[in-house]
């Protein structure tokens, strides 16, 4: 027959210890969840170890107690490595360059235990189609890459696009376009909403290109 008492009892015990697990996550930072480390992921394999152990016995408090002191040593870690890069790097180990100008380091693949198949993965997961594009690539400590591309496979950025444009309008003769020169003369982010797009001289150049396609069209068609 159920025993309510024991059922409450047992109801009480998984509440305070849900409660509880979320705030020393919590306290722990969320880095502890998206970027595991060796001493984090260690750490938080124990606290999921014990943390349980009270939905089978009575000794909640001593499971809350063996959390705590988990979450201050990992605590106590993270401050270390703020403080010591060498203790950093003991723990945390250091980021090693898989692509060095567009060619693979299959040394540095073999001391990760990695294969090419898993770094194209993680390549095309990150956006980057040619291995050749690259200037280097690195496998951080937390298992995400970082990348750096080659000068001419870099995108075009806003202000090279001004640069260019200023740069056709000297060859043309025609000066610095007016919206350039009066968005140079306000500084930076003083142009609103038209410096998250193209410039309307940038427009007016492309409506230049558009009409001289039509233009040859039309000359086709006829």
């Amino acid at each position: 027959m159920l025993n309510w008492m024991d059922a409450w009892g047992e109801f009480w015990k998984s509440c305070v210890v849900i409660v509880a697990a979320m705030i020393l996550l919590r306290v722990a930072g969320r880095k502890s969840i998206s970027q595991m480390t060796i001493p984090t992921t260690v750490i938080m394999i124990s606290i999921g170890t014990v943390i349980v152990q009270p939905i089978a016995e009575e000794s909640i408090w001593m499971a809350l107690i063996a959390a705590v002191t988990f979450i201050s040593i990992l605590l106590l870690l993270e401050l270390l490595e703020l403080k010591w890069n060498f203790f950093e790097n003991i723990m945390r180990g250091k980021a090693v360059t898989v692509i060095r100008e567009g060619k693979l380091q299959v040394k540095e693949l073999a001391k990760l235990r990695m294969t090419v198949d898993q770094l194209e993965m993680k390549l095309r997961q990150t956006g980057i189609a040619r291995i050749g594009d690259m200037k280097t690539v690195t496998m951080e400590t937390n298992g995400l890459i970082g990348y750096e591309y080659m000068p001419d496979a870099q995108p075009l950025t806003y202000g090279q696009m001004k640069s260019l444009l200023a740069q056709y309008a000297a060859m043309a003769g025609i000066g610095q376009p007016p919206a350039l020169a009066a968005e140079a003369q306000a500084g930076p982010g003083a142009s609103g909403g038209e410096a998250q797009g193209v410039s309307p001289y940038a427009a007016g150049l492309f409506a230049e290109i558009s009409g001289g396609e039509e233009h040859h069209a039309h000359h086709k068609l006829d």
